[in-house]
């Protein structure tokens, strides 16, 4: 789904929505913007725009030149802010907050350690203490062998830098690898003032109980969460071709595409038995991000997911690395978007 910055007013709830504008100046003179959210090297880099709410991904679109800036609108007023390393916006329900870390010499381990840890002391003591959901995006995910590997080094990290981490009240996740050479960790994240429900897939092994050999600390997330009162849409963590805990059809790009659609409606089926009112299937209510690993599959992942969704579900295609090297492919997003 796309538009034009038109004033629209300000949402009851959260509104997600994927807006094409020149820049993203119009679309934060919202008072009601919660964040904006460029995508790839069109997109003006965070550093140029002077407003915390503002923040390039460094991911590049598949499919068009420029990728539509991702826009979050709150139910108020918003008040913004910086304190030591985040930056952060808040309307008194819900609060975004970032930080991006470069990695000292010690790689994405204490870069992980580093933004976490500032992101706990500052989140904790916010107001907002319910993480609901949250965004990582660093370079190069899979680089390095067994336990070395990069995304099993930021695992490690961000359990340093939270302390203790309780099971029961995981938020939403995604982590992805980006292809930009910049050492860079970028954390982004949704709080509230009330918690809300993780939800996990019937399908699918927790994440958090993933057996060790993917890790000597294993992944600290929720398959889905349900937002408290209804307040934000479902949220739905990265989501990939696994079954049970093991990656599925590392040959079929299309078979992977199949299974992470089916492992999305069941999370929808697992949210349905806490809220019935949401919507059974992916539709006009969703907002789907889709990481590609290879720019050349963009054309076939497109087409499938047509064929399987309709034309009415909006989603952004990005180039990106999923967090194993078989899997082609993962879907995250949000679902009940004014429903």
């Amino acid at each position: 789904m796309s538009s034009t910055p038109d004033h629209p007013p300000a949402p009851q709830r959260l509104a997600v929505d994927y807006i094409h504008a020149p820049t993203p100046l119009a679309l934060l003179g919202l008072p009601e913007t919660l964040a904006v959210f460029g995508f790839g090297a069109l997109a003006p880099a965070t550093s140029t725009i002077d407003d915390p709410r503002y923040l390039r991904v460094p991911l590049s679109p598949l499919r068009e030149a420029a990728a539509p800036y991702e826009v979050w609108r709150a139910a108020g007023p918003v008040t913004t802010g910086r304190e030591g390393s985040v930056r952060y916006s808040h309307d008194g329900a819900l609060m975004f907050g970032v930080v991006e870390w470069e990695e000292p010499e010690g790689g994405i381990l204490h870069a992980s350690a580093h933004a976490y840890a500032a992101m706990a002391a500052f989140w904790r003591d916010s107001g907002y203490p319910h993480l609901l959901r949250i965004w990582n995006y660093f370079d190069a995910i899979t680089q390095g062998e067994g336990d070395g590997e990069r995304y099993r080094q930021f695992c490690i990290g961000r359990v340093q830098g939270l302390g203790d981490v309780d099971t029961r009240t995981l938020p939403a996740a995604t982590a992805i690898g980006s292809r930009d050479g910049r050492r860079v960790l970028q954390v982004y994240w949704l709080a509230a003032r009330e918690p809300g429900t993780p939800l996990e897939n019937p399908r699918q092994v927790s994440a958090y109980r993933y057996p060790r050999e993917y890790g000597p600390q294993s992944p600290s997330f929720a398959r889905a969460l349900l937002p408290p009162s209804h307040q934000v849409p479902l949220l739905l963590s990265g989501t990939a071709s696994i079954v049970g805990h093991a990656s599925q059809h590392a040959d079929s790009l299309r078979a992977q595409l199949d299974e992470t659609l089916t492992n999305l409606d069941s999370l929808l089926g697992a949210a349905r038995t806490h809220a019935a009112t949401l919507p059974a299937h992916l539709d006009a209510s969703s907002r789907l991000k889709v990481y590609v690993s290879d720019a050349a599959d963009a054309d076939a992942v497109a087409a499938q997911l047509e064929a399987r969704l309709g034309t009415r579900v909006p989603w952004l295609m990005l180039h990106a690395d999923v967090c194993r090297r078989e899997l082609l492919v993962e879907i995250e997003g949000m679902h009940g978007v004014g429903a």
